[in-house]
């Protein structure tokens, strides 16, 4: 087995209850997205799945065996929960060395994942002088060092600058391309956006969806066309005779919602309307996302009064 396999998965902390009932699976080859507000139960899952926490009742496996079971678990998992646990008076390069000696990963490799993750000329400065980034870049480091099947990485983009976010963007998309079962939390809408396949989001503990990325987004906020027209009361009216409405935007510009921009060109075409704009609104994560979780977050601002 090459999933990773969460089965009516619960976790209770006295009366509270973090996780509710779980069922999903992160299958091999593609980056799963791990979704969902602050004090969803993600991080409380991941903990699950990696044997930190005990469940309250429901299983959760990699590859079939629970985590406790794997005789060396760093050349099967490699997790990124947190970018501080490293310690400060050791090296970059010392920290990988001894996570290597205790799993009888070759020494080489600690040099591999240091070129790989691009701390190679600061390997032996103390973790203690590393900024946010570069401990990000470390953590990543020690998930690949056993070159494992199973990954689970905890907001991997926390502290990257922008080149290290195109990096990071483009290591999780190779490593699911090489057959690898990967598995992601992010709040970063826009940038799950551009490497996952899959999403699982959680509410409050329970499972809200679990399905490709692009069925998300349709399912939950349709596509729109941005036009301009030289008359509009012109088109407002040639639209409405097909079913379509039409709202202005502070610019002047019209929104076409649920409709495609061959169809509002087409219906423009046969009005005699000349067009000034006519592009497509790309419905995105972030609009599916918050319609979704809209009523799911422990912790909602609320609109101040005038």
């Amino acid at each position: 087995m090459t999933s990773i396999d969460v089965r009516d998965l619960s976790k209770e902390y006295g009366t509270a209850r973090a996780v509710d009932a779980l069922t999903f699976s992160v299958r091999p080859g593609r980056v799963t997205g791990f979704l969902g507000p602050n004090g969803a139960g993600k991080s409380t899952t991941m903990r699950l799945v990696l044997g930190l926490d005990r469940p309250t009742s429901g299983t959760a496996t990699i590859g079939g065996r629970a985590y406790a079971d794997l005789s060396e678990p760093l050349r099967t998992v490699g997790a990124l929960l947190d970018a501080q646990a490293a310690h400060g008076s050791r090296t970059g390069r010392d920290h990988l060395r001894t996570l290597a000696a205790s799993h009888r990963i070759p020494v080489g490799r600690v040099d591999d994942v240091l070129a790989e993750t691009g701390l190679a000329a600061v390997a032996r400065r103390r973790v203690r002088t590393y900024s946010l980034g570069m401990r990000q870049r470390l953590g990543i480091a020690a998930a690949l060092l056993g070159d494992p099947a199973f990954l689970l990485l905890d907001e991997p983009s926390n502290g990257l600058d922008p080149e290290g976010i195109i990096w990071i963007r483009e290591l999780l998309r190779r490593l699911a391309a090489e057959g690898r079962t990967v598995l992601v939390s992010s709040h970063l809408m826009n940038e799950t956006a551009s490497f996952a396949d899959h999403l699982v989001v959680l509410g409050r503990g329970r499972l809200l969806a679990d399905m490709p990325l692009r069925d998300f987004i349709d399912a939950r906020v349709r596509p729109g066309v941005r036009v301009r027209a030289t008359d509009p009361g012109a088109l407002l009216e040639a639209l409405a005779r097909h079913g379509h409405e039409a709202a202005q935007g502070e610019d002047g510009a019209w929104t076409v919602r649920h409709a495609r921009v061959a169809d509002v060109g087409r219906i423009a075409a046969e009005a005699g309307v000349p067009l000034l704009e006519l592009a497509a609104e790309e419905a995105t994560l972030e609009q599916a996302y918050l319609d979704l979780t809209a009523t799911e977050s422990e912790f909602t601002a609320q609109p101040q009064e005038a």
